[in-house]
């Protein structure tokens, strides 16, 4: 829209910001007009505008309901402000960390309207202003110089849909060379930036005139397409669905789009493992690790001290004061015997006998003993079933922020005898490279998990695979042993294995429930009447009944994160009844308290945080916007930039919650979810209860996901690489 389309323009400055949106920059403004020196109030998208600043604003006026009179803004300019009480209002705002009121008054007193030229062009003279030393005075130059390259990038940003948090992350990466590097590649953009999709770099690429049939589009294109695959769980893929994928959603011809395979295969960012397949370069690269760090261990001589296996046995059970079953001595022994060794199993069936007599018997002996799992909450419990230590992978594997890499690694592989990793299910391709390179050749491998449950969130099928491979000896349990203490739980999540549709025990309200029963149904047809009944579990049922804590030993597990049943809004929910504090902190969309559950989303080496770790803010700062985080056994500090990782827990994801143990689970389960409603999440979902599970919601939808036995089968290439060039060992 031009200039003389607009029906109203006004220059002046603004005087306070009432409200800003920092995740869409939404900003509501006290403004003050140059000519009249009347104070009206301004809304719109005005991205960095702070206090002081001069601006020439475009757009027409408008009445609000609740407000009145307004000034609706559909476009601006902005330049710094030249006078002194400007430039003194726009230090004092707080945008520059480093110079608060009292600074910015010192400063403003000894340069007046000179102040902005001194901080861009002679920085070192901020000496001169009493009480700024050397190095505050870095630190605002440093600080002033970062603020105008992001309000640069926002204002040249702003029309494609990139928000806030996504602009401090272009400069945080590209530093002040970040517009040009946009202009040369937006695509790039996709890459680097975190949360920058392909269709926004599209979006930015064409408003900058490169052609539709660009080389950069395409080749673009059909990474983000195999991409896209990957992130449905498959690392190889046929040529013909990715260049048909491609061509759509670039609506190109098939024929234009076809020849820039033959690009990026000879770039090496693509490789071809069977004819007409397709794979990434570092897929490919990860599998192949996998495979060959496999066959050394399969191969070479184990390092355990001798065990005769036969006396280690009943030696355990002795320890243990019961018989073994025989799948469960099987198991044992084949661990013991063979240097790579699987154990699958259901909930109920012996799966912590067997770890704890394995540790027990290599204890014994003296043997180095390594046990880890994907995620903390599961190390901790395999930590307490074997009273062992146990850690995550990250932790074991010791990431360097650094050199961006483990420091265990095959170089330097880590020391042990007998390496034992549990819920081997989540192990996707990448994360599996990265270990078993790191296992010395020597060491015995477990992989302990449960197939049926979701498969890992990246990409791949590791435990699946290798069970399928025939490299390994495989122990398959399938009696339940915990039938003896009477588990529901543990026969509905049987039920639904043999796709039996056999509904807990129903209780019209909550008030109904059992206690002493260990899963329960509460009927709810729609979202609204599944929230209602989630209200009262919290301010009824759970705290005086089960005599559980509602946050800390109380577990939401949704299937959708959108809609009025969804993760989104049974936090926000959650939250307001649990965690009533009036204080709270915004971060984009988001409100924070103390006291809050929360969940990481992103792996942060530098914190020592990863993907999946809850925690509890003990402290919060809603002027600085910081935060004191305890993450089981660490306190971290947050800063406003850490928040975009972070997100409420009082809710989370099946995919979030595997791996994971919770007193009471409560998991709402509606028609509405339907997209999502699957056997395997389901029974995830409710294996994850140690100790009640309650279902709210729909008896249909919950028949639906027994019914669901859709094929969560992933195309791969590991069982090939496996066996390509290789006989399979036999056991050692």
């Amino acid at each position: 829209m031009s200039e003389e389309q607009l029906s109203t323009i006004l220059i002046g400055a603004i005087d306070r910001v009432v409200y800003r949106n920092e995740e869409n920059e939404y900003c509501i403004a006290e403004f003050q007009i140059q000519k009249s020196r009347e104070v009206i109030t301004i809304s719109g998208i005005l991205p960095a505008v702070n206090c002081g600043e001069n601006l020439k604003l475009m757009g027409e006026w408008n009445h609000h309901n609740q407000y009145g009179k307004q000034f609706k803004v559909l476009k601006f300019q902005s330049r710094l402000p030249s006078s002194v009480h400007g430039i003194r209002k726009y230090l004092g705002s707080g945008l520059i960390p480093g110079i608060g009121k009292v600074y910015a008054d010192k400063i403003v007193d000894y340069f007046a309207d000179k102040t902005f030229e001194v901080i861009s062009h002679e920085s070192g003279r901020l000496k001169e202003v009493p009480g700024i030393g050397a190095k505050r005075a870095k630190q605002i130059k440093i600080a002033w110089d970062k603020q105008q390259a992001i309000r640069e990038i926002m204002l040249f940003l702003k029309t494609y849909g990139v928000t806030n948090a996504q602009c401090l992350k272009l400069v945080k990466t590209y530093g002040m060379e970040a517009k040009a590097n946009i202009e040369a590649n937006p695509y790039k953009l996709v890459e680097d930036i975190a949360g920058i999709g392909f269709k926004t770099a599209d979006r930015i690429a064409l408003n900058l005139g490169l052609p539709s049939n660009s080389e950069k589009r395409i080749h673009a294109g059909l990474l983000y397409t195999i991409q896209v695959l990957e992130e449905e769980g498959h690392t190889i893929f046929p040529e013909e669905q990715c260049l048909s994928h491609t061509a759509e959603l670039l609506q190109l011809d098939l024929t234009t789009v076809a020849p820039f395979i033959h690009d990026l295969l000879a770039q090496k960012r693509l490789v071809r493992p069977e004819e007409s397949k397709l794979q990434l370069k570092a897929t490919e690269i990860r599998e192949k690790e996998v495979a060959q760090s496999i066959r050394f261990i399969c191969s070479a001589p184990s390092n355990l001290p001798a065990i005769h296996v036969d006396r280690a046995l009943k030696w355990s059970q002795d320890q243990a004061g019961f018989q073994f079953a025989n799948m469960q001595e099987q198991a044992i022994r084949n661990a013991l015997e063979n240097k790579f060794s699987i154990l699958t199993g259901g909930p109920g069936t012996g799966k912590t006998t067997i770890l704890s007599s394995i540790v027990k018997i290599l204890k014994a002996k003296n043997a180095r003993i390594l046990l880890a799992s994907p995620t903390g909450r599961a190390a901790q419990r395999l930590a307490e079933s074997t009273n062992s230590y146990a850690q995550t992978i990250h932790r074991l594997l010791k990431f360097d922020p650094a050199e961006k890499k483990f420091t265990s690694n095959k170089e330097h592989p880590l020391k042990s005898d007998f390496i034992i990793i549990d819920e081997s299910s989540m192990l996707d391709t990448k994360l599996a490279a990265s270990l078993f390179q790191a296992l010395p050749a020597s060491s015995h491998l477990l992989l302990v998990g449960d197939v049926d449950q979701l498969p890992s969130v990246g990409c791949g099928n590791v435990l699946r695979d290798l069970i399928h491979s025939g490299f390994g000896k495989v122990t398959e349990l399938n009696t339940v042993f915990r039938q003896k203490k009477e588990s529901s739980i543990v026969s509905v999540a049987h039920a639904i294995l043999a796709n039996r549709i056999a509904l807990p025990p129903s209780a019209k309200s909550v008030h109904q429930i059992n206690p002493k029963t260990d899963i329960h149904y509460l009927p709810a047809d729609t979202p609204e009447q599944c929230i209602e009944q989630i209200k009262e579990l919290f301010n009824h049922r759970i705290p005086q009944k089960f005599g559980l804590h509602p946050i800390r030993q109380t577990q939401l597990i949704v299937p959708m994160h959108k809609g009025i049943a969804g993760i989104g809004n049974i936090n926000l929910i959650s939250q307001e009844i649990l965690n009533p504090v009036a204080e709270k902190l915004q971060i984009g969309s988001n409100f924070y308290k103390k006291g809050d559950k929360v969940i990481q989303t992103r792996n942060n080496y530098d914190k020592n945080i990863f993907n999946g770790d809850v925690g509890y803010i003990q402290t919060l700062d809603t002027e600085d916007k910081t935060a004191l985080i305890q993450f089981d056994n660490q306190k971290v500090e947050f800063e406003k930039s850490d928040f975009l990782d972070l997100q409420l827990a009082y809710s989370i994801s099946v995919h979030k919650s595997q791996g994971s143990e919770y007193p009471l689970v409560i998991i709402p389960i509606l028609k509405q979810h339907f997209m999502l409603l699957q056997k395997n999440l389901i029974y995830t979902a409710i294996t994850r209860g140690k100790e009640k599970v309650i279902l709210v919601g729909d008896s249909t939808a919950y028949a639906m996901a027994i019914k669901n036995t859709q094929s969560t089968d992933r195309k791969t290439h590991l069982v090939e690489k496996l066996h390509r060039h290789s006989q399979i060992p036999t056991v050692w």
